[in-house]
């Protein structure tokens, strides 16, 4: 019968798969586009909104440029998209900007481009997720101000999700993906066929004033002006956030990998550039308000709003003013607003674990992260994910505003680092090529390329001179302390490496005599086992070590030993100060400094338990001793165990294997026939009880 914690997990992820079904996991082209488009299609929702936001500060009349931003955003999309077109060809095997910058710019680049897309895919989550939340906070007022707990509850819901397996969770995002592709396309498309008929409606804030703020009353002049639109740009530029994804997961296309994820690339382009441009050029027909500071900055017959104004999102206003006539289809477009918003984190929880496996792999992070889950999905790297984004939302209270401000730093890093590379990557190719279409591709190749890198680094320096203040250095401080964090991670390994391929005879030197000795407290079942066991192996010298804490039961326990003609020595050691882990210590460390060549084993008979209470009241001591005990060379501890009744019950009742927490409290099954306790010395009186 499977444990409490055993059926809870089967129910929340499935039963485990096996590897050899990998391939099943595979996806096509038509789920493919919404596990890795769904973060890039999810910021047309909230890129317009940050465009007039930023616009606003300078009036109504500034307003009006927003569709040459928008049209400024869309050529370095296309750029983008163009370019990352070459990668998913050139770098198949999934590892993206990361691989790239490293095979073509050195380890240094590699490490610089992987901490930007690690922070990015966090602020991706922290990002979607609390845009979603305020968005159910607009449809739903008894939300508001519970936007933190909604954002990290959906944050738990995604992950338990993807934890089940990558088809799983795209087939289950694929359907609110696409409702709202084609809900956003089908607005826009109804509402260009209304304004060619003359009825296009005007949004609910068209009959207020934007007031523009006390720095920019006299419009866009000067060079606070151009600064303006240089924010606005780089604030446009969020709906970019995203296009990398596809070249991270081409190994989960189904065959033709990397034409399957070109394919989608351009897919995405596309829709994506129909969607952001169609809602920016709609709310400046429809004449929307949108401001930073709307109860401040909006007037209604020349007074602000007030405090008691809401403000709904520019795609909420349209949609309010389109569809007012059947309300069911708003229903429909706010609903799947808010799911895609949520759902692009799903492109994140796709992107970082494959991303933070390759990483393991190169050890620049835990090997754990390397390493499939019950699932066939990288489940560790999919829980940090989680944690890191559920922290940022709380620390920020959700607030978009605040985070969208660390947004997008990581992602030209890693576009600009990218490019840099791919134009390296066909130079050098060019050098031996010899085949003149070969070269004529190539040279196509790099020339896109190179014009991406000249865009997205020109983006890249907007962006951080516009943003650096308001926030965007708190990313650049995080991709650093990352960078920092990964070099020594690979200084680490490098070093265990180095150690243990040592090869100076010392590991294979035998040493002149085992010393043994059993720690014991009184004459029991375990004591008597652990000398079994002890004699079986045959060592050189075999005693039993006791430590006298107290003077009466010491007394006790040596005439047990001699009543039952135990054959085996029995040292008492003397305790003062009745501590039992220090006279073990120092025993041991005289016997080693005496014979430096002896190997000393330590025997410790374990009580083992099948309850966790049973855990608190056993084995504690052993814990600590045998830590000290693993840090002193020439030494090995051998637990003995000692199986209660309770960890027969607990066999009985673990049929679907060990049950969480189970290494950690050393209820695992060992080679000598049963589960071991955590540790701890069997008995009472001279040595704990167990």
């Amino acid at each position: 019968m499977p444990s409490i914690t055993g059926a809870a997990k089967r129910l929340l992820l499935g039963r485990p798969v096996r590897s050899e079904r990998l391939g099943e996991t595979l996806l096509p082209k038509r789920i493919a586009l919404p596990v890795f488009a769904s973060d890039a299609l999810s910021s047309v929702a909230y890129a317009p909104d940050e465009i007039f936001l930023t616009l606003a500060a300078a009036g109504i009349t500034s307003v009006t440029l927003s569709p040459w931003i928008g049209l400024a955003v869309v050529f370095v999309m296309l750029i983008v998209v163009a370019s990352y077109r070459q990668n998913v060809h050139a770098y198949p095997s999934g590892g993206g900007d990361y691989e790239v910058a490293t095979t073509n710019l050195g380890p240094q680049a590699g490490l610089t481009v992987a901490s930007a897309l690690l922070v990015d895919y966090v602020l991706t989550v922290a990002v979607s997720v609390s845009s979603g939340a305020q968005y159910a906070a607009t449809a739903i007022p008894s939300l508001r101000g519970h936007e933190a707990v909604l954002a990290v509850t959906v944050v738990v819901l995604l992950a338990t999700i993807n934890l089940r397996g990558v088809r799983e969770s795209g087939t289950a995002f694929a359907i609110p993906t696409y409702v709202f592709m084609f809900s956003v396309l089908g607005m826009g498309a109804f509402g260009f066929v209304k304004l060619a008929f003359g009825d296009l409606p005007m949004a609910e804030s068209a009959d207020l004033t934007l007031l523009p703020e006390s720095a920019y009353e006299q419009g866009l002049v000067g060079l606070a002006g151009g600064f303006l639109l240089l924010r606005a740009f780089s604030s446009g530029c969020a709906a970019l956030t995203g296009v990398e994804a596809i070249s991270n997961g081409v190994p989960a296309f189904q065959k033709p990998k990397s034409r399957n994820a070109a394919t989608t690339l351009a897919m995405l382009g596309a829709i994506a550039v129909g969607m952001l441009m169609s809602i920016i050029i709609l709310a400046n027909l429809m004449h929307v308000r949108f401001a930073e500071f709307p109860q401040e900055q909006l007037l209604r017959d020349g007074r602000p709003v007030g405090e008691d104004y809401v403000q709904d999102p520019v795609l909420g206003q349209i949609g309010k003013a389109l569809f007012g006539g059947f309300p069911p289809l708003f229903y429909l477009l706010t609903a799947a607003t808010g799911l895609i918003l949520v759902l692009a984190a799903n492109t994140a929880f796709n992107g970082f674990p494959v991303l933070g496996s390759i990483l393991a792999k190169d050890d620049l992070l835990p090997r754990q992260l390397h390493t499939r889950g019950d699932r066939l999905a990288y489940s560790n790297g999919i829980i940090i994910l989680a944690a890191a984004a559920g922290a940022l939302i709380v620390v920020y209270d959700a607030e978009v505003t605040r985070l969208i401000q660390l947004y997008i730093v990581g992602v030209f890093i890693s576009f600009t680092t990218s490019q840099t590379g791919m134009v390296r990557h066909w130079t050098r190719l060019l050098r031996t090529e010899t085949d003149p279409k070969t070269r004529r591709n190539m040279m196509r190749s790099r020339v896109i390329n190179a014009i991406g890198l000249s865009i997205t680094g020109a983006v890249l320096v907007v962006v951080l001179i516009t943003k650096f203040t308001r926030g965007a250095y708190l990313a650049l401080i995080f991709m650093a302390v990352l960078f920092l964090l990964m070099m020594a991670i690979r200084r680490h390994y490098k070093s265990v490496r180095v150690e243990l391929a040592e090869d100076d005879g010392r590991g294979r030197m035998l040493p002149s005599r085992v010393h043994a000795m059993v720690l014991v407290s009184k004459v029991h079942k375990p004591t008597l086992r652990a000398l079994a066991y002890a004699r079986a192996s045959r060592p050189s010298v075999l005693e039993a070590v006791s430590v006298a804490v107290d003077a009466e039961e010491t007394q006790r326990l040596q005439e047990e030993w001699d009543r039952h003609d135990i054959p085996v020595p029995l040292h008492v050691l003397e305790s003062p100060y009745r501590e039992i882990t220090r006279p073990v210590l120092q025993y041991v460390r005289s016997v080693r400094t005496e014979n430096p060549r002896d190997l000393v084993v330590v025997y410790i008979p374990e009580y083992v338990v099948g309850r966790w209470w049973e855990q608190l009241l056993h084995n504690q001591s052993a814990l600590r001793l045998k830590g000290r005990l693993h840090y002193m060379p020439g030494v090995m501890v051998a637990s003995v165990p000692w199986q209660l009744h309770s960890s027969a019950l607990r066999e009985q009742g673990d049929g679907e294997g060990p049950a969480p927490g189970d290494v950690r409290r050393g209820t695992l099954v060992s080679g000598s026939g049963g589960p071991s306790g955590s540790g701890g010395l069997s008995g009472s009186g001279h040595l704990p009880d167990a």
